[in-house]
This record gives C-alpha cells, sequence and structure tokens, in this order.
C-alpha cells in the first residue's frame, strides 16, 4: 500500500506487537507478495512482461506501490 493509504490490518498487527511486549515497533505496512513463473527470451523481456502484468491486474497502482525481482528459475516451484 502506499503511504497515504490507511492500514488497518497492518495497525492491527502494530498493537498485536505491542501486546506481546514489542513497544518499539513503531509501525506495520500489510501487503502481499506473488510468485510468477513465466517464460521469456531475456531478462529485458521478463521484466517486461512483469512490470505490464503489475500495471494491468496485479497491483491497483491507484492504492499501492510495487516492486518485482527477475531471476531465472533454479528453486523448488512448488510454493
Amino acid at each position: 500500500m502506499k503511504p497515504v493509504v490507511n492500514d488497518p490490518p497492518g495497525l492491527a498487527i502494530r498493537d498485536a506487537l505491542h501486546n506481546l511486549g514489542y513497544a518499539g515497533v513503531e509501525s506495520v505496512r500489510s501487503g502481499k507478495h506473488l510468485q510468477v513463473y513465466l517464460e521469456a527470451g531475456s531478462d529485458a523481456e521478463a521484466r517486461e512482461l512483469a512490470d505490464d502484468m503489475c500495471r494491468r491486474l496485479l497491483a491497483n497502482p491507484v492504492i499501492e506501490d510495487y516492486t518485482f525481482e527477475v531471476r531465472p528459475v533454479e528453486e523448488d516451484r512448488s510454493g
């Protein structure tokens, strides 16, 4: 979420952490994490595709910021 957007889940998490004794927690922002596996001819093409997917569907640019990481698939994709 963008900093100016209210984040009720983040506030609830912060309050719960305070109740557990973590008084030093000043703020918590809650968000989502997606993993997308795709085939692309190059790193640049993969970045372009990922950015396009984020802008068109995966993120709401009015209230959310997004970042993505492109890397070759070498790990388990089951998760």
